[in-house]
Order: C-alpha cells, then sequence, then structure tokens
C-alpha cells in the first residue's frame, strides 16, 4: 500500500518538475510527462534497485539544452524536436556500450568534487536561464555572462504579478520544504496556481503550457537529421551517458547501503540503457535516476518498483483525462517549481566541507563550477577531470611522509611532528614514506633523507610499509643513495616493505640492496644489525628521564 501511494505522489510531484525539465531541454512540456511514462516502467522491470525512481530531470536535460542553444537551434521548434530522441538514443547506444564493457566500476574515475562542481554548475546555469519568466520574461541560453545580459534586457517585460507567482511559489516551497519536508507543496501550488487562472486569467501576465491530450506515439528517432553536427551530438551524448552512470548509481549505492541491500551496478548500467531507448522512441530528452523523487518514495515508505508501476499507471489517467488541468498552470508557477527543483541538486553544502577540510579539492570543485557556468557544460567537465588527474598525481608525487622516534616507556615507532613526547633514537634517522616509489617522486625521497643527516648521524632506516611499487629510476637511485651514504660511514636500510619491492629490485638490477642485508623485515631487525640494542638511546634522554621523574613522583604526592 505504501508503494503504491508513494507511486501516486510521485507521479504528481513529477508533472511540473518533468514538464519544466523538458522545456530545458528544448521540447515542449508535454514530452515531460512521455518521459515519466514508458521510461520509467521498463526501468522499473530491470534495476536491482527496489526503490530508485528513474525520470526525466536536471543534468542530462540541462545538457541538451545547453547543447541545443550553442547549435543555434530554437527551443520547442521542429528542428529540436527531432534532434532531442536522436541524442536520447546515442546516449542509449553509449550506456549499452558501458554494459557491455561492465563500465560501472568508471564511476569511480569521477571525483566527488568534480561531479559536485559540474552539478551545481549545471544547476545554476538553468537556473540563470529560467530567471526572466519568473516575472513574465522568456528563457535565456548560453553561459554565465551571456545569461546576465538576457536577464537584464527582459526586465523591459517585469510583470509583478507574474513576479509575485513566480517567486512567491519558489519561497512557499523552500520554506515547506525546511519544515513539513514530506508534504507534497509543489503539487498544491500547482493546483492553486490552475485554480487562479481559471478564475482570474492570470495566464495572460505569464502564459500557459500547451499539453495535448492523449498517449505517446512510438516512433523511432530520424538519425538523418544528425548531418554535420555528429561529431557534437557523439560527445555530448558520451558525456551525458557518463554523468547519467555516475550520479545514478552513486545515488542508488548510497540508498542500498542505507537499507542495507545490494544492487548490481552492470545490471543498473542496462536498465539506463534501456530506459533511455525507451525514452527515445517516445520523443523525449535523454533519462536519468532522480535523487529528488526517490527522496519523496522513501518518505513515504516506497520500498519496491511497485512505487514505479504504480507513478506510470498515474501518469497514464493524467495524460488521459488531466491534460486539460495542466493547461491552466502559469507558467511562472511552473519555473518556480522546475527552480526549487534544481536548487536540491546544488552540492554548495559539499563546497563548504571542502573548503573547511582539503582546499585542494575545494579549487577542483570550483574549477568545474565555473568552468560550466563560463565555458558550457562539456569545458566544465573537461576542466574538472583533468584537475582530478593532477590532484591524483599531485597526491602520487608528494604522499605522506615524515620522521620518526620513541616515546619513552611506549612500544612502536612515532611522527615526531604530531607526537610531542617522541624523540629521535641517538645517531639515528628513521624516515616514512607512505606512496609508490617512481621516478616523480624519487629526488623528494632522497632529498628528505640527505637533509635530515647531521655530523652524529650512523644509520638512516627507511619504514618503506606504504611502498607497494618501485620504478627503474627509483631502483637506480636507491643504489647511489646508498653508495653514497656507506662512504660517509652511515647504513642504509629499507624496512617493512612487501615482498614485491624485493623482487622489482632484484628485476631492476638493484638485487645488491637485498643481498647485502640492506633490505629488512622491520625496523628493530634494521637497529638490531647496526649494533642499536633495546632499550634504545634516545637524543636528550637525560632531560627526559628527569621529566618522566618528575612526573612520576607527582603522582606518588
Amino acid at each position: 500500500k505504501k508503494d503504491i501511494l508513494s507511486g501516486i505522489i510521485v507521479a504528481l510531484v513529477s508533472i511540473p518538475i518533468s514538464m519544466g525539465y523538458a522545456q530545458v531541454a528544448g521540447l515542449p512540456v508535454v514530452y515531460g510527462l512521455y518521459g515519466s511514462l514508458l521510461p520509467i516502467l521498463v526501468f522499473s522491470l530491470i534495476t536491482s534497485s527496489p526503490q530508485f525512481v528513474f525520470g526525466v530531470d536536471a543534468t542530462p536535460a540541462a545538457l541538451v539544452g545547453a547543447t541545443l542553444a550553442s547549435l543555434g537551434i530554437v527551443t520547442g521548434s521542429e528542428e529540436a524536436i527531432r534532434l532531442v530522441p536522436v541524442i536520447t538514443l546515442v546516449t542509449a547506444g553509449w550506456l549499452l556500450l558501458f554494459y557491455i564493457v561492465r563500465a560501472g566500476k568508471l564511476v569511480s574515475y569521477i571525483s566527488t568534487p568534480v561531479m559536485g562542481g559540474f552539478i551545481s554548475g549545471i544547476g545554476c546555469t538553468i537556473i540563470l536561464m529560467q530567471v526572466a519568466k519568473l516575472f513574465g520574461g522568456s528563457a535565456g541560453t548560453g553561459e554565465l555572462f551571456v545569461l546576465i545580459a538576457h536577464i537584464l534586457n527582459q526586465l523591459q517585460y517585469f510583470n509583478l504579478l507574474s513576479a509575485v507567482l513566480g517567486i512567491g511559489t519558489i519561497v512557499i516551497i523552500l520554506t515547506a520544504k525546511k519544515y513539513v519536508p514530506k508534504f507534497p507543496m509543489s503539487v498544491v501550488l500547482m493546483a492553486v496556481g490552475a485554480a487562479l487562472t481559471a478564475v482570474f486569467h492570470i495566464d495572460r501576465y505569464g502564459g500557459k503550457p500547451q499539453v495535448s491530450a492523449g498517449l505517446p506515439k512510438l516512433a523511432f528517432p530520424d538519425v538523418s537529421v544528425l548531418g554535420e553536427n555528429t561529431g557534437d551530438i557523439l560527445l555530448l551524448s558520451f558525456t551525458v551517458a557518463l554523468v547519467i552512470v555516475a550520479q545514478t548509481l552513486l545515488a542508488s549505492s548510497n540508498y542500498a547501503l542505507k537499507y542495507n541491500y545490494k544492487i548490481n551496478n552492470n545490471r543498473e548500467v542496462l536498465a539506463y540503457a534501456v530506459g533511455n531507448f525507451a525514452g527515445a522512441l517516445v520523443g523525449c530528452c535523454p533519462i536519468n535516476g532522480s535523487v529528488s523523487r526517490t527522496g519523496i518514495g522513501d518518505q513515504f515508505g516506497a520500498r519496491s518498483q511497485v512505487m514505479s508501476l504504480s507513478a506510470a499507471f498515474t501518469m497514464v489517467l493524467v495524460l488521459l483525462f488531466g491534460t486539460g488541468l495542466l493547461q491552466y498552470l502559469p507558467v511562472p508557477v511552473l519555473t518556480g517549481i522546475v527552480i526549487c527543483a534544481l536548487i536540491g541538486i546544488l552540492e554548495f553544502g559539499l563546497a563548504k566541507k571542502l573548503w573547511k577540510t582539503n582546499k585542494q579539492e575545494f579549487l577542483i570543485f570550483m574549477a568545474a563550477f565555473f568552468g560550466v557556468l563560463i565555458f558550457g557544460t562539456i569545458y566544465g567537465v573537461i576542466i574538472g577531470v583533468i584537475l582530478s588527474f593532477i590532484a591524483v598525481i599531485i597526491r602520487a608525487v608528494v604522499p605522506p611522509k615524515g620522521f620518526l622516534g620513541m616515546i619513552p616507556g611506549q612500544e612502536g615507532f612515532y611522527a615526531l611532528k604530531r607526537n610531542r613526547n617522541a624523540h629521535p633514537v641517538q645517531h639515528t634517522v628513521i624516515y616514512r614514506f607512505s606512496g609508490n616509489l617512481f621516478f616523480a617522486n624519487i629526488d623528494t625521497f632522497q632529498n628528505d633523507i640527505e637533509n635530515a643527516i647531521k655530523e652524529d648521524t650512523k644509520q638512516v632506516i627507511v619504514d618503506a610499509s606504504g611502498i607497494g611499487s618501485i620504478d627503474i629510476t627509483a631502483a637506480d637511485r636507491l643504489v647511489i643513495l646508498n653508495r653514497n651514504l656507506r662512504a660517509k660511514g652511515i647504513r642504509f636500510y629499507l624496512t617493512e616493505h612487501v615482498g614485491a619491492v624485493n623482487d622489482q629490485l632484484r628485476a631492476f638490477g638493484a638485487g645488491s640492496l637485498v643481498e647485502e642485508g640492506i633490505a629488512r623485515r622491520t625496523i628493530s631487525l634494521a637497529l638490531r644489525d647496526a649494533g642499536v640494542d633495546k632499550p634504545y638511546p634516545l637524543e636528550n634522554e637525560n632531560g627526559l628521564n628527569m621529566k618522566y621523574a618528575f612526573v612520576e613522583a607527582q603522582e606518588r604526592l
């Protein structure tokens, strides 16, 4: 019963959202309703997720709408109606290819800051496109500066009643979302707007959508319309497919973890492919998993895809008998509902968290965000992904590292910088390097060690527990470093590493480090080989002994 009720509510909430996103994608609003029928139905029969909702959503619609604008195709034109389902079909093809090559694991290569910045950039771009419709103007296209100029230009058509309707809708929905999150306020406002139009004819101040009655007619998209734009459409569709997999699969996985069930990633990708193929047949834009509608279903207790079946059946009834009522929905109200849905996908909370915890990832987030806003969706993705790979390289080149010592009375070795009671072992440098050793970071490794050597240093011990592999450059430099230290009368040891590192040393011609006993199993064994036995003498040991004797005396008192 809860699934059936949830499906009805999800369908009703989907009406204004899907209509708005269809407009965003350059289609007449009725195609948003078509995309909330057959695609949802086929997805529910294939998915391994018992509660995730599929439908017309913000990011794919925004990507398509922005691309149509860049190609100079007018929103709602016959050219757009013919081209958009072709984009959906090609997207389905990419998703099917992802399924064949088991590309669900691609999600792990898209970092959270990139995805968050990308989606936030898309959301802000579409909000800016829609702003003028709140006060009686027309929707804009393009990137940040063009959109700002368009909004300023549309102020000449400002209508107070339209602005009150649009802005009031946003304020009411956001307030309700905060205090009564389970209440479907957008459905209520849709009904209120329709009633106001019927009684006071307020549509003359902001327009109303034209929604034709009847179920969608199935037709295979006309791929001949691609023409000279084939390259752009292939790249766009690949980006959309990647976003669908990443965004939907990540969100589905989060719900699976939350409610302790498992999903089949590859089967999910197949469900996305078939769902988008169904979307192409009804002429809709690419379709994505909807986090907002899934959340609504979750709030009302949905735990099976009976919810989606119920939603699809409800949409059938709406298309057959309810489209006349939908034509009374004022455009400012519809726009306000869409903007509220878009606000819900913005990841500024993530940006705030990154600012506090990791400035590098915050910059990646902002680069993807402004890349989308200023240069467009595809360039935003490219910028974000490139920066993510740069971040990976930086982490590999400069991994966590530091020097170790001992705490009197404690076993083991501790980072000197993080433990104020830790002190170096006399005449010994113990250096921990927590990353694979290769050509790009061997200089850092060598310089750290050489700079730490003092006049009385007799042994250098490397804690290589974090080194899983080395390359030929690192192997050669380890041999040279050992030779240079031996020339100064300093013994060199490589300890705690996995056996594969010894195999690589031999393979790269540095097997002498293993044969000569430089490679040791533990730090303690290296110290014993160097003639340093327990209890290990520590630097400033007399001062330490006096300190701890004083502490013991205080405890006795």
